[in-house]
């Protein structure tokens, strides 16, 4: 069987205009990654990620630290699902669960988390980008292509984001819908969830692990956004 080296984007820029693109940390910590690989003397045959520019700054990283030139896969399955406007729709229905203005980023993740349920349930109004059967569906479909596509490799690097892993998670495990929404903000910037995979199936071996952080001049480089 190969193995799959799923990795959650670096730090992003959280509370920036754009949040897509790495924070300076988060180029830091897709290279410490690379380098962290190289030193283990791992080699990879494949790298597919999401086409976000933070997925692809994160692989560019790892790459960067690891000393390899693999061309990335571009795979939109692999992307997050778009939170900003599922926060916008459950506020629009709960105006006064808004953070109040300065609020720490923890009072945005329990909104977050309250929108993802009302998401679950099909509770939300407006013209959202995608429900959550579709969600759950595109990212089973970039699973089944990885599976197909790339099962006689050795290593696979994937690169996504929290909640897409978090739906791989569930379908990996099958587990029910509240496994995303509880694992969603648990899962750390360039952390790795590995296991191995066929073209039957995937099985897990370790999940959310920061190896190249897990140092004592790193620790504050542990990060959730």
């Amino acid at each position: 069987m190969g193995q799959f080296y799923l990795i959650r984007h670096g730090q992003a820029s959280f509370g920036a205009a754009n949040y897509d693109k790495l924070s300076q940390l988060g180029h830091q910590q897709a290279r410490w990654l690379g380098e962290h690989y190289r030193e283990r003397g791992l080699t990879f045959d494949a790298l597919v990620t999401g086409d976000l520019v933070r997925h692809v700054e994160t692989g560019a990283g790892i790459q960067e630290g690891l000393g390899s030139s693999l061309k990335a896969e571009l795979h939109p399955g692999l992307n997050e699902f778009h939170f900003h406007s599922i926060v916008d729709a459950y506020l629009s229905a709960y105006p006064d669960q808004a953070p109040p203005a300065g609020a720490p980023v923890a009072a945005f993740y329990r909104v977050l988390k309250s929108a993802m349920q009302s998401w679950r349930r099909d509770q939300l109004q407006g013209n959202l980008p995608e429900s959550w059967r579709d969600f759950c569906d595109r990212v089973a479909a970039a699973m089944e292509h990885i599976r197909q596509r790339h099962a006689g490799r050795e290593r696979v690097l994937v690169v996504s984001s929290g909640g897409a892993i978090a739906m791989w998670m569930r379908h990996m495990l099958n587990t029910a819908d509240d496994t995303v929404v509880e694992l969603n903000l648990q899962i750390r910037n360039s952390s790795v969830t590995q296991g191995f995979f066929n073209q039957h199936v995937y099985r897990l071996s370790v999940f959310n692990q920061v190896p190249h952080l897990e140092r004592d001049d790193r620790l504050d480089a542990i990060t959730y956004s």
